[in-house]
């Protein structure tokens, strides 16, 4: 069967429930890189904060939205052929120069050239999802880019850091952190699909830069607080980051509480092999109303990534509605 997006542009495949992704970099693509296998009405939502490498010297140049972050959300999304292929490796490279381009990834170029020709940040996005095949949409969570402060103690000292490029690698334990402009516009397309989704994910990646953010925009609360869909969150594979150093598994979701207080989850996806305290872990899940779902979604070789076809098979599950089989609080093994 065939259908036709609101452009009328053809989507091959069944296209599966409506689920919105939310997060940035390495974290956000391998969560679309899993939910691909199993739906193709699949919309990412990006955080604008990155203020480092190509993306930070584009956005301090132009006064733009930080490209890089919705670029590796695009080419998680290209279709398993040689043109998506391809023009995924297109929009990954990195120029070698001796000049001014030294390190510039191509697909930011591309980006920001579109946004200067079209003057329409999310239509620029589009085109290029078109271009590449993007199986689902990319979106800015914000129409504007952000910077993330955080204030950080290292034993009696307190020091405040800006800058998301600094915060990720600041040493110290992270007390507070806060966005600016603290309540940016919201483009209408990302309120619509997360009223529209069935499913809303939340990880993994970076928890204070690339997670959180999301909770710190007013109207991106709001929603996320106020829609029908199910949430889901997943957690982390390294849960002892630069970011997290003091932290446990059950900590980082006492974090999303605190922040969101108001914010429900129906499921945690978790790891048991990297869970350090699962009764802890199930105990704060609790809190916030959800049910940990207990698998290996980490790669065979050892390292701190999702495997997307393992992680693919556990959302699967929880869409489908497995979850009712166990008790409440009772973790799923498998």
């Amino acid at each position: 069967m065939s259908y036709l997006d609101k452009d009328g542009w053809p989507v091959r495949g069944e296209v599966g429930q409506a689920v919105v992704a939310l997060g940035g970099g390495h974290g956000l693509s391998a969560t679309l890189r899993a939910l691909r296998h199993i739906t193709r009405s699949l919309t990412a939502v990006v955080t604008v904060a990155d203020d480092g490498g190509s993306s930070g010297r584009l956005r301090s140049e132009m006064d733009i939205l930080p490209p890089g972050d919705l670029r590796m959300a695009l080419a998680s999304l290209c279709e398993e052929s040689e043109w998506g292929l391809t023009w995924r490796d297109v929009m990954q490279h990195r120029l070698d120069s001796s000049g001014p381009l030294e390190g510039h990834a191509l697909g930011n170029l591309l980006i920001t050239g579109l946004w200067q020709l079209l003057g329409d940040t999310v239509e620029g996005l589009d085109w290029v999802g078109r271009l590449l095949g993007a199986q689902g949409r990319v979106l800015p969570m914000a129409a504007v880019p952000l910077d993330i402060e955080a204030q950080l103690r290292q034993g009696d000292t307190v020091r405040t850091v800006r800058g998301q490029s600094h915060v990720a690698k600041a040493p110290g334990v992270v007390e507070h952190v806060r966005i600016l402009p603290e309540d940016p516009p919201v483009h209408k397309d990302v309120i619509d699909a997360i009223h529209g989704a069935d499913w809303v994910i939340l990880g993994p990646g970076s928890w204070y830069t690339s997670v959180l953010p999301h909770l710190m925009v007013p109207e991106l609360r709001r929603a996320l607080v106020t829609t029908d869909a199910h949430r889901a969150l997943i957690m982390n594979l390294a849960s002892h980051t630069d970011e997290t150093e003091a932290m446990t598994t059950a900590d980082h979701i006492r974090v999303l509480a605190h922040y969101a207080p108001d914010l429900k989850l129906d499921v945690v996806v978790a790891d048991p092999t990297v869970t350090d305290d699962i009764d802890d872990l199930i105990a704060a899940a609790s809190q916030m109303g959800a049910r940990v779902l207990l698998r290996q979604v980490r790669t065979g070789d050892g390292q701190p990534h999702h495997d997307p076809l393992r992680l693919a098979a556990v959302l699967r599950d929880a869409f489908d509605g497995f979850l009712g089989e166990v008790g409440k609080h009772e973790p799923w093994l498998a």
